[in-house]
């Protein structure tokens, strides 16, 4: 019973490893993609896919959650779901903002174009 055990924990190990090493490459192309002008509509996408990939392997294999209950999965969904449809709603209140000073996306007099009368 004592190598069974000691498989099953070199089993962990390997497996607590690639996901080590899966979450490494993941924070360099964070870095790489932040370095990358995308504009803020495609750069909070990027974002969003890069800490989602990062965040569910975290969750699966460190929180232990791909052993759990369906229950917990549906959760889940629900909970990025909402996310997702949040930030919908934010970027589709952006387009309203453009030009403004005010409110929450004030956008600088220097990203505004200027209009030239030719």
């Amino acid at each position: 019973m004592n190598d069974a055990h000691h498989e099953e924990v070199q089993s962990h190990v390997k497996t607590y490893i690639k996901v080590f090493a899966a979450l490494a490459v993941g924070t360099i192309v964070t870095v790489l993609a932040s370095n990358i002008h995308l504009g803020i509509i495609l750069g909070i996408i990027v974002a969003l896919l890069i800490a989602t990939v990062k965040g569910s392997l975290v969750a699966a294999f460190f929180m232990h959650l791909s052993a759990e209950r369906k229950t917990i999965y549906w959760v889940l969904v629900l909970t990025a779901t909402f996310i997702v449809v949040m930030i919908g709603l934010i970027m589709f209140a952006r387009e309203d903002q453009q030009g403004r000073q005010q409110g929450i996306f004030a956008v600088p007099q220097r990203h505004v174009p200027v209009a030239t009368s030719e």
